[in-house]
């Protein structure tokens, strides 16, 4: 499988990376390893699809513009497991609906309809028996604030929900869908048999500090002994392990470096993961050359 995050690059409205190369190049490269690999099952995508405010439907042409313009063919012929990030919800009838079928331009939940990404709610989860796998998608974007080390649980709030037509409600709507969230991850590591846990969300690790019970149970607290789980977070634009709270001893990574947005410091790329016949897991980054992400800017005469 592979994992990438924020890499909706947009002409009109970006961070410090000046073009679609970031993007592309990191798109080419996985295409790359897809040729090398030869037996990709899936993506995760942990959000940020769609820069700079989401898509307002299933027939937006940001699904061309954006996604299948810049992936192949080949790479959307696997399902894109997906959550959404801050930017995907600004627009997106989600915010202001209850009813994600019907109002949640990014959810899907037909495995078999790769024309879109595999969401099948905005929290959800999918068992891969076959490869003692389970992949969880969690909405935590009630935790946007995180990046504030001195913000606690109760001040804690989703802030794009002021792009939105209904921002009190956006607001609660987000709240409500991170505990839902927690308390399905909860259910999941008492009930599931998988051996190997991939959970993820739009929001690195750091970003729960306020919610010690999350990174406690991301350690493994809670769930059985023998089993592994790996985080993926995205929001911050970089591929690195060093910048996240550790969940050792399993296993995280912040992976919102797809060249959509900008560089935060750091490698621009996306990770490989590769789960051996044991069923262990071997996670890999695939760096591209961060002069094509984000060039430095020429000096300005004055």
């Amino acid at each position: 499988f592979l994992v990438i995050g924020d890499w909706g690059w947009d002409p009109k409205v970006h961070g410090n990376a000046p073009t679609a190369n970031c993007q592309q190049t990191v798109a080419r490269k996985m295409m790359d390893k897809w040729d090398e690999l030869g037996d990709v099952r899936f993506v995760i995508n942990v959000g940020d699809s769609f820069y700079p405010s989401g898509v307002r439907s299933k027939a937006d042409p940001q699904w061309d513009t954006k996604w299948r313009n810049v992936y192949s063919s080949e790479l959307r012929s696997v399902p894109w497991y997906s959550v959404y990030g801050n930017h995907d919800l600004q627009h997106d009838g989600c915010s202001c609906s209850d009813d994600a079928l019907a109002d949640c331009a990014q959810v899907n939940d037909d495995p078999n309809n790769l024309d879109y990404f595999y969401m099948p709610d905005v929290n959800w989860y999918k068992e891969h028996p076959e490869l003692d796998l389970e992949v969880i998608g969690l909405d935590m974007n009630h935790y946007m604030m995180g990046w504030d080390g001195g913000r606690g649980e109760s001040k804690q709030f989703f802030e794009d929900c002021h792009y939105t037509p209904c921002k009190v409600a956006c607001i609660g709507r987000a709240r409500a869908r991170a505990q839902i969230g927690f308390e399905m991850f909860r259910r999941r590591l008492q009930e599931s048999p998988a051996k190997h846990m991939i959970v993820f969300s739009h929001y690195p690790t750091d970003y729960f500090h306020s919610h010690p019970w999350f990174l406690s149970a991301l350690r493994g607290n809670g769930s059985s002994s023998d089993r592994k789980i790996y985080y993926f977070g995205g929001h911050r634009h970089a591929l690195d392990q060093c910048s996240t709270a550790s969940i050792a001893p399993n296993v995280n990574w912040l992976v919102g470096g797809g060249g959509g947005w900008g560089c935060d410091g750091g490698d621009q790329g996306f990770l490989v993961g590769e789960i051996g016949q044991d069923s262990e897991i071997k996670l890999t980054p695939e760096i591209v050359d961060q002069a094509l992400c984000c060039p430095k800017q020429p000096p300005r005469h004055r």
